[in-house]
């Protein structure tokens, strides 16, 4: 489907290193599609469960047969990224209808999972853990 010229909201979203620029197409002739970097979301996230996560600002709003996505992702694993795409959904359709905030700041959707990972400290094998210790 083209999506040049169309009317789009575009909302970022982080977690841990991934990265997702999110934009939502709303018409009246829109069928639904939701395209990761140019491909389907099935066969971009096939696991079992990342489908529900992806669509879940669409679902609590009632806006999932309204809207066509595509998301550009980079950076992170499976995890980051469809935590990621959740958020910058999210805040698009915050940007598109602005009394959508309320509602999807109680199911958490608007909320920045700001746990990253913790850098390696000096003498120590990874972020805290020490080496063994050895009497002799």
């Amino acid at each position: 489907m083209a999506y040049e010229g169309r009317q789009y909201y575009e909302g970022i979203g982080r977690r841990k290193r991934a990265s997702a620029r999110v934009r939502i197409y709303i018409d009246p002739e829109s069928n639904g599609s939701f395209m990761v970097n140019g491909k389907d979301v099935k066969d971009f996230f096939p696991r079992f469960g990342d489908h529900t996560i992806l669509t879940g600002p669409l679902a609590d709003t009632e806006m999932l047969s309204k809207t066509d996505v595509t998301v550009l992702i980079s950076g992170g694993g499976i995890t980051g990224q469809t935590s990621a795409v959740r958020l910058g959904l999210a805040r698009a359709l915050v940007k598109y209808d602005e009394n959508m905030r309320s509602m999807l700041r109680t199911k958490g959707h608007l909320t920045r999972d700001a746990r990253i990972k913790e850098r390696k400290k000096p003498g120590l094998k990874r972020a805290r853990k020490a080496p063994t210790y050895t009497k002799r």
